[in-house]
Order: C-alpha cells, then sequence, then structure tokens
C-alpha cells in the first residue's frame, strides 16, 4: 500500500507539472496582450489629441501632485503629446518645470518647446527658425492669460535636425512665478492648460 501510494504521490507531481506551466504560460501571454493593449491605447490617445496645424493645447490634470512630484524631485518634468507644424511637418512637443529649472529653479514655473524627431524630417528646412508662443490659459475670461515668444536662435543645437529622439529643450524658463499655481484663474479644479503655437507662415508653398 505504501508503494502504491507513494507511487500515486509521483504521479499527482507529474500531473501538476505540466499545468503549472500552462497556467504560467497563459499568465505571460495575458501580460503581453494587456502591455500591448496599453501602448495601442496609448497611440490612440496621441492620435486624438494631436494636432498638425502648428497649435498645442495641452491639459495638465493633477497640479498640486504634479506640484509636490517637481518640488521633491522625483519628476521634475512633463512632456506634453506630441503635435505637428503640417501633416508632414516638424514633429514637437512642450515641456514643463513646475518648480522651475535653471534661472527659475525653485521660484517660476519654467516652459520649454523642444523640437522632436519625426517622420518627414529629410525634407524640411533645417535650423528650425519658427516663431513659437506659448501661452497658460485664464480659465476664467481669457483677459489674464500669460505669454511669452521667442524666435529661435539658429546656432543651437536645439534647432538642428534632430539626431535623437528628441532636442534639448529650449524656451522660456522665467515664464512665470509659481504663485499663479495658486491662482483659481489658472489651476481650476486641480487643473491647467498651456497653448503652445508654432507660426508657420512661409513653411509651405
Amino acid at each position: 500500500m505504501g508503494a502504491i501510494g507513494g507511487t500515486g504521490g509521483r504521479g499527482g507531481g507529474i500531473l501538476r507539472g505540466p499545468a503549472q506551466q500552462q497556467i504560467s504560460n497563459m499568465q505571460k501571454e495575458m501580460d503581453i496582450r494587456s502591455a500591448q493593449l496599453s501602448e495601442q491605447n496609448l497611440r490612440f490617445q496621441i492620435l486624438e489629441t494631436a494636432s498638425y496645424d502648428g497649435v498645442l493645447m495641452w491639459k495638465i490634470n493633477s497640479v498640486r501632485r504634479r506640484k509636490q512630484e517637481a518640488d521633491s524631485g522625483k519628476i521634475v518634468s512633463l512632456y506634453s503629446q506630441p503635435f505637428y507644424a503640417g501633416r508632414f511637418g516638424y514633429k514637437m512637443c512642450a515641456r514643463i518645470y513646475l518648480n522651475g529649472d535653471g534661472m527659475g529653479k525653485g521660484t517660476h514655473v519654467s516652459m520649454f518647446f523642444v523640437v522632436m524627431k519625426g517622420d518627414y524630417d529629410a525634407l524640411l528646412k533645417w535650423p528650425f527658425d519658427q516663431k513659437v508662443t506659448i501661452l497658460l490659459l485664464d480659465q476664467d475670461d481669457g483677459k489674464l492669460t500669460l505669454s511669452d515668444s521667442f524666435k529661435p536662435d539658429p546656432r543651437s543645437s536645439s534647432f538642428k535636425r534632430p539626431t535623437g529622439d528628441m532636442n534639448i529643450a529650449s524656451g522660456c524658463p522665467l515664464f512665470a512665478s509659481q504663485d499663479i499655481l495658486k491662482n483659481p484663474v489658472y489651476v481650476k479644479n486641480d487643473t491647467m492648460f498651456l497653448k503652445m503655437i508654432v507660426d508657420t507662415n512661409g513653411l509651405y508653398v
């Protein structure tokens, strides 16, 4: 009986082994599919919010938490979704430091413009030299919207044709005092809206 029982025990182990392996394989397959679905959802979100007229509208949620993360050094900056200067034009995005960067660190909100590597860069004019305007939108009546603008320095590496995923950000380290983050005109329901406008005049015939 003991021998039979022992054989039965070993047999049970053999039966459980393949089943466990099958479950493990199924779990891995589910994880892969979940990751693929998440990536597809992200792509759809980017496509839904992408603009091709040189204008970015960027909604930033959870401003209070993001400011705390910036203050602690956990996440010092945020990137917007990409936007484009034309369907086959420059690919760009915005970058914000809620606790400031460079000259603005600790005192200002810093806003930067980023030239990204695009699919049609070989057909575009370099260095990038279009005027860029950055706005923090007034959520009441629009009268107190903050704005700053700059013309790219053609000697800066920030505006050369990108060789990596994106160039070094360039823009306004002293864009606005951090006091604006406590002002309900600009941050309402823990949300703020930033707009970036790239002048596309003269880009295309």
